[in-house]
């Protein structure tokens, strides 16, 4: 059974992780392995804000394990902090709190994926906070990691912030995207971050369920619309240089 095969056989609700997949990636690079979550999580991130955050407040309850955006719940996990004190960030796995430990499952997972991949953002578990390793990007990688549905959110407090993600929204959350919102999301992804465009697209499509073939230098992906990446060779990596409907 090929991977597209596998993905429809899943069905849309849960979508295929490139880490379950035999795609090569270097695991113990954190910029390879930010690329493979970053789209995925943009995508749903967003998704989320409009179906469930919807600007509402939010309550996190650590007690009941649960986070509220207005009268609705959701199962939380909590997956690490940020202190303005000596601005730092501490993973959840350290438990300083005392939470029940289903509340740390995310978090244990992720320290184990670091383990195993000899990844020091996802197994040290207190470090100097920077662009590049932030609550952000850090609960990004843990959620894009999982082969479960996340979504997370970063709950500010006067001493810094909490990071949690959540899970059991609406399926459509989910949902894989058109080469419209594909484009502007890979895009934005690029321009802002430090990213392997090969990666970052190939992971991108591969979760989005979207087949796809090399032509060359250009990867055409098959959307209704078919879409043109193309690519030219850098020093470090492959970089897009061109993204059109064909």
């Amino acid at each position: 059974m090929g991977l597209f095969d596998r993905q429809k056989k899943t069905g849309r609700d849960r979508r295929i992780s490139v880490f379950e997949t035999d795609y090569p990636i270097d695991r113990s690079s954190w910029l390879q392995v930010f690329s493979a979550c970053l789209g995925k999580m943009i995508i749903i991130q967003g998704a989320c804000g409009e179906q469930v955050v919807k600007g509402q407040d939010w309550n996190v309850d650590f007690k009941k394990g649960t986070i509220a955006f207005g009268k609705k719940e959701y199962p939380v996990q909590f997956l690490g902090s940020e202190a303005v004190s000596d601005n730092s960030w501490l993973w959840g796995y350290e438990n300083i709190n005392g939470f029940d430990g289903r509340l740390l499952q995310l978090a244990e997972q992720t320290k184990k994926f670091g383990e195993k991949w000899k990844l020091d953002p996802l197994r040290v578990p207190g470090f100097s906070l920077d662009k590049v390793y932030n609550g952000h990007n850090l609960s990004i990688a843990a959620c894009g990691i999982s082969k479960d549905n996340y979504c997370y959110y970063r709950g500010p407090h006067a001493g810094g912030a909490v990071f949690v993600a959540f899970s059991d929204v609406p399926e459509s959350v989910f949902s894989p995207v058109d080469d419209l919102r594909f484009t502007s999301v890979t895009m934005q992804c690029i321009q802002q971050f430090p990213v392997d465009h090969k990666i970052f697209v190939e992971s991108l499509l591969i979760w989005n369920g979207t087949e796809y073939e090399w032509e060359d230098n250009r990867i055409v992906a098959h959307f209704p619309a078919k879409l043109g990446i193309s690519f030219e060779k850098t020093d470090a990596f492959m970089r897009i240089s061109a993204m059109k409907t064909l």
